[in-house]
């Protein structure tokens, strides 16, 4: 599937998320309404440049949707500052390497953990749709595949959008086009 005409991709989001079916999840059947933008890595600022346009143009479209736009790199960082670990994680990928940094922050950034922290800050009872960016730059601390399987269980009928640096086909995430995460069929694609 090839990702040819980014531009005609990205004017069909705003007319997709602030529609009544998208947001009621009509058509999911008992699905979880998790979606999936994917998207060529080298197209990163001029996705990122859209995200920042949707905030604007959301609110002026839907003044009522309550939408979290959340940048998961931040949010690991926001994570270990608040658990102390930030510093001395940096201090550690200097000293010790990357290896070593990946395994001691394995525990404080697992996915299970990220995911209620993410669904603490953002209560679901006050947000209509969540938004997450920045996958890209949380890799290798973060593997979408697991967020999004830690998540499921905990969104209910909340709309959730990704936007996901590689090749989504329905059925496997492969982050920035060539490194193929495990299988993750429950989230569709967001427009084609």
């Amino acid at each position: 599937m090839p990702l040819n005409d980014l531009d005609e991709r990205l004017n069909k989001i705003l007319e997709k998320v602030t529609s009544d079916g998208f947001l009621g999840g009509q058509g999911l059947g008992n699905e979880v309404p998790f979606y999936a933008f994917d998207y060529l890595p080298q197209d990163e600022e001029k996705v990122r440049e859209h995200t920042r346009f949707l905030q604007g143009a959301i609110v002026k479209r839907r003044p009522e949707l309550r939408v979290a736009f959340i940048n998961l790199f931040e949010l690991m960082i926001e994570i270990l500052k608040k658990r102390g670990k930030l510093e001395l994680s940096i201090e550690m990928q200097a000293k010790k390497g990357d290896e070593y940094m990946l395994k001691a922050l394995k525990a404080p950034l697992d996915a299970g953990k990220v995911a209620k922290e993410l669904v603490d800050r953002y209560p679901l009872s006050a947000f209509d749709l969540l938004v997450i960016n920045g996958v890209g730059s949380a890799y290798p601390l973060i593997r979408t595949h697991n967020l999004l399987n830690n998540l499921q269980p905990l969104m209910g009928e909340t709309p959730l959008v990704v936007f996901y640096p590689g090749l989504y086909d329905g059925q496997s995430l492969k982050l920035f086009g060539q490194m193929g995460e495990k299988p993750y069929y429950r989230a569709f694609r967001l427009v084609s």
